[in-house]
């Protein structure tokens, strides 16, 4: 829920003040959307959404949508309900509480099978965002040489004790790159560490006390960790895999089948606003300035803009500009929600143990992700679509993903659950 006018501060009436006119411009200038969308029996069946969100700069476009009034342009008031931690994510999606939530990818796959969780027939209805999270080991590893997945595989070798790092859910897509990413440098997460779950708001406090050796987690928690001075950058996800999908706009199959104008409707927004986000600086500007408030992100609007513009720091002297940023939507190949990206998560969930046998992966992916749904927003919007439900990508130990055999792809890897 948004702040009383009296607690918002000068610079959140300030990005109000300018957006309310352009959003009221966009609004204006789509009246036939408006009425094509939101008339009839193309009525959204819910007014009013609720869609939850964990404080992490790839919030963006959930929030936005709600600001910039693109909900209202397509017959829907979206209501962004702040989170504090996945599970709550998870728990509230399942019972109803939430309508829909910016979610990890692995996470509503794993509710829809029944790992790490209730089991509930769920939905993927977009990606919201590529690229964007890191993987920060302490500084005092940093001053031990462990600088990055060599130089920490090595230090675990020289002295070995219990090492402690953090995900930020058991299926999630962070742990999917701390495990992946471990694996590279041929540490065995399961058997080499100790892994715990932190909520990512939490990271930085807990390895400041030191609870932590290392986490995976979503921006502006792995600059923040470099802003205090307690952690450094060891590598990027997108050094792990160019263009990975992270977050989702996720909800129950139930919520589909009983609204399915609603689940469009809310494609259709989210999409504006992530169009919206990566059109032009000046538009990361305002967005970064208005997700750092207290009611989104709670961070310094610095620690948010910097690596949303691409301009990267290690904490170790070493600056480098990213092309392959956080992106929101880089001409709608964002944010289609390609069915071998939902079946990559699954063999990595084969491959550690969180399933115990191979299963139709195909089969499960097209059960979750609405490709359908949005085809049909995209179009109205004309976005661009792509050719394929699959796409083929080449992570960062040399192996190339693409979705054409499964079961051998999750067992090929030399380390894994046995």
């Amino acid at each position: 829920m948004f702040k009383p006018e009296g607690l918002i501060s000068a610079g959140r009436r300030r990005f109000i003040q300018e957006t309310t006119a352009v959003s009221a411009a966009v609004v204006a200038g789509s009246a036939l959307s408006t009425h094509a969308w939101a008339a009839g029996s193309d009525a959204p069946e819910k007014k009013e959404v609720r869609i939850g969100f964990i404080p992490l700069t790839d919030c963006a476009s959930v929030v936005m949508a709600s600001l910039m009034k693109f909900d209202e342009k397509h017959g829907i008031k979206i209501i962004p309900s702040k989170e504090s931690s996945w599970a709550a994510v998870r728990d509230k999606l399942v019972n109803g509480e939430l309508d829909a939530a910016h979610s990890l990818y692995g996470l509503i796959y794993g509710v829809h099978l029944g790992i790490s969780g209730p089991k509930k027939d769920m939905a993927v209805l977009m990606t919201l965002n590529h690229n964007g999270q890191a993987i920060t080991l302490s500084k005092k590893l940093a001053d031990k040489g462990a600088v990055d997945g060599a130089g920490l595989a090595k230090l675990m070798k020289a002295e070995p004790r219990e090492y402690t790092f953090a995900q930020t859910f058991p299926t999630g897509t962070h742990a999917m790159w701390l495990y992946y990413w471990m694996a590279a440098n041929g540490i065995n997460p399961m058997q080499d560490a100790k892994v715990i779950t932190v909520p990512p708001p939490q990271m930085v406090a807990n390895m400041r006390v030191g609870n932590m050796d290392g986490y995976c987690v979503g921006e502006p928690w792995n600059h923040r960790a470099i802003a205090d001075g307690i952690g450094i950058t060891a590598i990027t996800t997108q050094d792990i895999w160019r263009d990975h999908p992270e977050k989702v706009l996720g909800t129950t199959a139930e919520f589909v089948q009983k609204n399915p104008n609603t689940a469009r409707a809310m494609v259709m927004a989210i999409l504006e606003a992530s169009r919206w986000i990566d059109t032009g600086l000046q538009n990361k500007m305002k967005m970064a300035e208005a997700i750092a408030e207290k009611s989104f992100v709670n961070t310094t609007v610095d620690v948010i803009n910097q690596r949303i513009l691409g301009r990267y720091q290690n904490g170790l002297g070493k600056t480098w500009d990213d092309p392959n940023h956080m992106k929101f939507f880089n001409d709608g190949a964002v944010n289609y929600p390609y069915l071998s990206d939902g079946m990559w998560f699954l063999t990595q969930h084969r491959r550690w143990g969180l399933l115990k046998a191979d299963i139709d992966y195909l089969g499960v992916a097209k059960a979750i992700n609405q490709t359908a749904i949005y085809k049909e927003a995209a179009t109205q919007l004309k976005i661009n679509l792509p050719k394929s439900d699959m796409r083929s990508s080449k992570m960062v130990d040399g192996v190339t993903w693409d979705g054409k055999d499964p079961g051998k792809y999750a067992s090929g890897f030399k380390i894994k659950v046995a």
